[in-house]
């Protein structure tokens, strides 16, 4: 195995424990949110440092290994989409760590239960986990064809935003009481609902790198 090989597999492997890591942060925000458990909202914000440090360690190491290898081809757009990928992990955490906020503030608890489930929460925290995890596989694996998938899920999850503002409109009507958790709850769902955007870039990394296309921009035509 050439030296320029090890490093690109040393490169692949922080991502891959970054990958983890925030991947459980999102699956402990979930858990902490429906189960108002304030502990597991607190360890989610006490482990966003590392995750912090992930990403700006992934920065630094694709840096130095482009300015000393000088890559091309293929090689180069694996250290260019490991470097946008550590990024965009990145934010998922922050948004991660945004939901856990939202449970320690205790308001949310004391929502109407019968509107988040008609808001379809659950399903919104399942379809993003889901996406971040496939994105993982994807990578892994080198196997473009789950894109398609996972991007139709970002769909699934932007329809899900888009009808949380009936609902929580005709709810909040008819509960001015609630207006401030209501706006708090659309935040949250907002921050799903980019959680979702950022695993479908994610995905257009992958694509660039495996097979050389650029699929930005393009879902939207």
């Amino acid at each position: 195995m050439k030296h320029t090989e090890k490093e690109l597999l040393a490169l692949k492997g922080e991502v891959n424990e970054m990958w983890r890591l925030v991947l459980s942060q999102l699956e402990k925000a979930r858990q902490a949110f429906f189960s108002g458990d304030v502990e597991t909202a607190r360890e989610v914000i006490s482990r966003e440092k590392r995750v912090d440090a992930y990403e700006l360690q992934i920065d630094r190491d694709c840096e130095n290994y482009i300015a000393l290898y000088s890559p091309v081809a293929v090689d180069l757009r694996l250290a260019l989409s490991l470097m946008k990928i550590g990024i965009t992990l990145e934010r998922i955490g922050d948004f991660a760590e945004g939901i856990a906020a939202r449970v320690i503030e205790d308001d949310l608890s004391k929502f109407d239960q019968q509107t988040i489930e008609e808001l379809q929460l659950e399903k919104m925290f399942d379809m993003v986990i889901t996406m971040l995890s496939d994105g993982f596989v994807a990578l892994e694996s080198e196997n473009t064809k789950i894109s398609g998938r996972i991007l139709a899920k970002d769909d699934e999850v932007d329809e899900l935003y888009r009808n949380s503002f009936d609902i929580l409109t005709k709810y909040l009507a008819a509960n001015p009481a609630d207006i401030r958790r209501g706006l708090k709850l659309l935040i949250l769902i907002r921050k799903l609902e980019r959680i979702g955007d950022h695993c479908s870039n994610i995905v257009e990394e992958i694509v660039f790198y495996v097979d050389a296309k650029v699929l930005k921009h393009g879902k939207k035509e």
